[in-house]
C-alpha cells in the first residue's frame, strides 16, 4: 500500500517520515557538534559544508513531502483523543512542518549575508547561489547575527517538539494503547494493543 488510508500511512509516508527523521537528527547533533568547533578549522570547514547540504536535502524533501500530504491526506486521529490533545498534535505537525522550511532557509540566508562569503558546494560537487538579503534585514553583518539567533533558537525549538512528539508516540503505544505509533512503522492494519 503506497497511498494513506483513512486508518493507516502508506508506504510512502512511512519512507519520508522515517528518512526525514534520520535526517533531522543527524542535522541536529550535526550541529551542536559543530557550534563547539572555532570556526577557523578545517574540520569545521568540511562540517559545515556537510550540514549545508544535508539541509538542502532536508528542504528538498520537506517540499516533496508536503505535497505528497496534500494529495495523500493523514489518517484520521485516534477516537479516543480529547480536544486538547487533538489540537496539541496538529499544532506539534505544523510546528514540525514549519521548522522544516524555515531552519534550512534561515541557514541559508544566514551564509548569503555572512561577510566571509563562504560558497556552498552540495556535496562538493554542485554550487548554490547564494540568496538576495533584503534590505529589512539590515546591512549583512545585522542580518547574517538576526539569521543565526533564528537558526540556533529554531533547532532547539525543534528538538522540544521533537521530544514531545516522541513522548506522544510512546504515550499512545504503552498508555493509551492505540495505533497511532504501529500505524507509523508498517503498512498492515494496524490493531490496537488492547
Amino acid at each position: 500500500m503506497l497511498r494513506n488510508t483513512h486508518s493507516g500511512y502508506g508506504l510512502i509516508a512511512i519512507v519520508f517520515h522515517w528518512t526525514m527523521a534520520l535526517l533531522i537528527v543527524g542535522m541536529l547533533a550535526l550541529g551542536l557538534y559543530m557550534s563547539t568547533l572555532p570556526p577557523t578549522s578545517a574540520d569545521a570547514f568540511k562540517l559545515y559544508q556537510l550540514h549545508k547540504s544535508i539541509g538542502f536535502v532536508v528542504l528538498a524533501l520537506a517540499i516533496v513531502r508536503l505535497a505528497w500530504r496534500f494529495a495523500n491526506p493523514a489518517p484520521k486521529l485516534p477516537e479516543g483523543m480529547s480536544g486538547i490533545e487533538r489540537l496539541l498534535a496538529h499544532l506539534a505537525h505544523i510546528g514540525l512542518y514549519g521548522l522544516m522550511f524555515a531552519l534550512p532557509l534561515t541557514g541559508w540566508v544566514m551564509v548569503s549575508a555572512s561577510p566571509w562569503n563562504i560558497p556552498t558546494i552540495l556535496f562538493d560537487t554542485v554550487p548554490v547561489p547564494h540568496l538576495p538579503v533584503p534590505s529589512i534585514l539590515g546591512d549583512k553583518p545585522t542580518a547574517e547575527a538576526l539569521m543565526k539567533m533564528l537558526h540556533e533558537n529554531g533547532a532547539w525549538l525543534l528538538i522540544a517538539l521533537l521530544v514531545a512528539h516522541v513522548a506522544a508516540a510512546l504515550k499512545h503505544h504503552f498508555v493509551s494503547r492505540d495505533t497511532t505509533l504501529q500505524r507509523m512503522i508498517s503498512t498492515r492494519p494496524a490493531r490496537a494493543n488492547g
